[in-house]
């Protein structure tokens, strides 16, 4: 069964799920005590508060985000479950969450609770960057082409339950999950806004199919394997609070942190129903219990424990605006390498990105160092003048492609009155006569002779973000790095 439903923009800022660099500390992981009966208060339960909020942030964050893109092909920026929704435009100015200007992207969420889907992708033109990216409800990466292939060929993908063991199309390219939603994000390049019809090309050849077309049509989403989704799979689970309004600018992430103690550990055993999680968490899912929160139970807390966990979730929170130990920060720039992606039982690092970064693929996919202040520590202002000089050969270093992008200072695109937002590998840049590369970052023109390498600033403060799409090692592990931004 063929689903292929376009919108266009713009549209709620869960299309604009990107990159802003506040970490989060190491989360520790202590063995799973059994709770005093009554105890309403001290310090190791305020601590196991947070450790439980900060390990089930990342499904929280899912499960809202799947909620706000998933519904009924009348509804404006949804699309039913296995079903792509394709932007058909780059997004607008003002747009939020510090959108990429790069790639034309194709969204699904994917049920595989029935039976294995069918992704099939086409073949990437020559020169043209493809990449299909998808993760669990962990937000765990479990598939990229461009960890291999920045532009693949045609790609057959059976998203399967883990334990399957029913035939599969020949050829297909086998990823197993253990929960029963898949996020799938499918993004092509594009030059400028007069590249987009040819990108489109590529998306109306996108498909998504159900193993057994005539049952997903029919809606039957039984289980086909015994115990791997434990409880209840035909809509009748425990009930969650609405989500609060908010502004259609929110992230999930956001929407998330603003959930009070009830309302996210609610929404949590409601998702740990359908999405267990990994062997290795059994510790956390044993401090998650102690507290009565457990998958596909109400979850009940006593008035008298509201303070506790207040604090508890105030101290999760404080984690995730604290910069990790293992990011990268060199010259200025803040990125992540090793661990992203395949977080095992690095909670602390997994929750930050749910919150900042939900779509966080592996190293060898991307990566996107981000600087808010120049070399003496000053905000990035576009009244200054900034230079950043990369040295001799020493551009990003990509087997895919590379640009860096203004944004104010809360990740918005800028108006339309600048020349360019972005710079690219695809610009011109001007060679010193060393080979250097000089680039002018400003709000105000720095003259003909320097507009090649100018990259136009948003006037007051703004910030830079640079995406290095299929990096070279020595990006992903801190070997290069990008220069010093100099105010002149």
């Amino acid at each position: 069964m063929n689903q292929e439903r376009r919108w266009t923009l713009p549209l709620n800022a869960a299309v604009w799920l990107a990159a802003g660099l506040t970490g989060a500390g190491l989360l520790g992981g202590c063995a799973a005590e059994k709770a005093p009966e009554a105890k309403t208060s001290g310090g190791w339960v305020k601590d196991q508060v947070a450790d439980a909020y900060t390990f089930g942030f990342p499904l929280v964050v899912s499960d809202i985000a799947r909620e706000r893109a998933s519904g009924s092909a009348g509804q404006p920026g949804r699309a039913p479950l296995n079903t792509f929704r394709h932007a058909t435009a780059l997004p607008p100015v003002g747009a939020s969450g510090w959108p990429s200007v790069d790639t034309l992207d194709s969204t699904a969420w994917l049920d595989v609770s029935a039976e294995p889907v069918i992704v099939s992708l086409p073949a990437a033109p020559r020169g043209r960057y493809l990449d299909a990216r998808a993760f669990d409800a962990w937000t765990n990466a479990l598939y990229s082409s461009a960890d291999t292939t920045p532009y693949p060929k045609m790609q057959l993908i059976a998203f399967a339950p883990a334990g399957w063991t029913g035939p599969l199309p020949a050829n297909a390219t086998r990823v197993e999950t253990r929960t029963r939603y898949v996020w799938l994000s499918v993004r092509v390049r594009v030059n400028g806004p007069r590249d987009v019809r040819e990108a489109r090309k590529l998306q109306t050849a996108m498909r998504i199919e159900t193993l057994s077309p005539a049952k997903g049509a029919d809606g039957d989403t039984t289980s086909v394997v015994t115990g791997a989704w434990p409880g209840n799979l035909s809509g009748q689970q425990a009930a969650v609070p609405p989500l609060p309004s908010a502004s259609p600018t929110a992230s999930p992430g956001a929407q998330a942190e603003a959930l009070d103690a009830n309302a996210f550990f609610a929404r949590l055993a409601r998702s740990l129903d359908a999405n267990p999680p990994a062997t290795a968490d059994t510790p956390a899912m044993n401090r998650l219990a102690s507290l009565g929160v457990k998958p596909g139970e109400p979850v009940q807390f006593k008035k008298t424990d509201a303070p506790l966990l207040d604090s508890g979730l105030a101290d999760a929170r404080t984690r995730l605006a604290t910069v990790p130990t293992n990011a990268i920060t060199k010259n200025g720039w803040t990125w992540f390498g090793d661990g992203v992606g395949i977080y095992g039982t690095d909670y602390i690092l997994r929750a930050y990105l749910a919150r900042h970064q939900m779509a966080a693929t592996t190293k060898e996919g991307e990566v996107k160092p981000v600087a808010h202040l120049d070399s003496e520590g000053h905000a990035l202002n576009g009244a200054n003048r900034y230079v950043m000089h990369f040295a001799p050969n020493q551009l990003p270093p990509v087997r895919g492609f590379w640009s860096l992008t203004a944004y104010t200072k809360d990740g918005a695109l800028a108006d339309d009155k600048l020349a360019r937002i972005a710079l690219s590998d695809r610009d011109r840049l001007k060679k010193n006569r060393d080979g250097s590369i000089d680039v002018i970052v400003s709000a105000e023109s720095p003259g003909k002779a320097h507009a090649s390498n100018w990259l136009p600033a948003p006037d007051g403060e703004f910030q830079l973000t640079m995406r290095l799409y299929a990096p070279k090692p020595q990006a992903s592990d801190g070997t290069w790095a990008p220069p010093a931004i100099e105010r002149q």
